[in-house]
């Protein structure tokens, strides 16, 4: 494990009382890991708006640094540009920017409909005040409709202002690899932070791969439907699996990586203490 390894870590803003309490021990347990930023999602949209600030105020509040994601499906420029000000006031200085899901049956998409667009208008409206991330797919964003399109698409983020971006999970390191090369040679040099997905349960992690197109290999899903209702033991195997990928990616020198929490703490705990 490379020692300057820095990590992030993000959140879902929680519905309720139990579910306060229950982030904020996390948040106490991964602050022993000096993370670089705490994320906090933002729903379909702008579903948790409310939420999604609250999180952020009080992670601010206790010294961490929190990095809201904000999306622009259904949003006016008016609503983004309230959005940034409330940010600013309160010293936010990094965001996540998304263009977000499209909420079952949207009709408007609202003032913007790519992430670009989004990033183009922060920057015209804020200047350089927040570093922005964006979202990149090693395994292609399910609605692209092709690799070199999706790349292309990555790149119009870029050039529109990103600082840098965060990938959806995978369990393919190749792939990874394979689509930092490719930005690199379309000339990106911001830096494309890995993003890791903890194995909970199978099910679990098989809708959320339905949905976003991050492929589970055939050899792990086979091994992880054989555990059936063996938590314990899926587990297990999943810190083994996940370790051993933020391993390589350590050993090829990557220094920064961003976990998907899902509001635990306990298996990333294990995870990083593994490597």
């Amino acid at each position: 494990m490379n020692n300057k390894t820095s990590f992030s870590f993000e959140f879902f803003p929680p519905k309720t009382a139990e579910g306060i309490a229950n982030l904020r021990q996390a948040r106490t347990q991964l602050a022993e890991f000096s993370p670089e930023f705490f994320s906090v999602t933002f729903g379909a949209g702008g579903s948790t708006r409310d939420r999604t600030m609250d999180t952020v105020v009080e992670i601010q509040g206790e010294g961490s640094e929190a990095a809201p994601h904000i999306s622009c499906i259904s949003s006016s420029k008016e609503e983004i540009r309230e959005l940034l000000q409330a940010y600013q006031a309160k010293g936010i200085k990094r965001l996540v920017t998304l263009r977000g899901d499209i909420p079952s049956g949207e009709v408007s998409v609202g003032d913007f409909k790519y992430a670009n667009e989004l990033v183009s208008f922060i920057r015209a409206e804020t200047g350089d005040w927040f570093h922005l991330e964006v979202a990149a797919y090693p395994e292609f964003h399910p609605e692209a409709g092709s690799a070199q399109k999706d790349l292309d698409n990555f790149k119009r983020k870029i050039d529109a202002g990103a600082d840098s971006a965060i990938t959806q999970y995978f369990y393919n390191v190749d792939a990874y690899f394979r689509f930092v090369e490719a930005a690199q040679k379309l000339g990106i040099s911001a830096p494309i932070i890995p993003g890791i997905m903890p194995i909970y349960n199978y099910t679990q992690l098989a809708r959320f791969s339905n949905v976003c197109g991050a492929e589970i290999p055939r050899w792990l899903r086979m091994r992880l439907e054989a555990y059936g209702n063996d938590l314990a033991s899926l587990r297990a195997f999943g810190v083994d699996v996940v370790a051993d990928i933020c391993g390589k990616l350590s050993q090829a020198g990557i220094d920064k990586m961003h976990f998907y929490t899902l509001n635990q703490a306990g298996i990333i705990g294990q995870i990083i203490r593994q490597l």
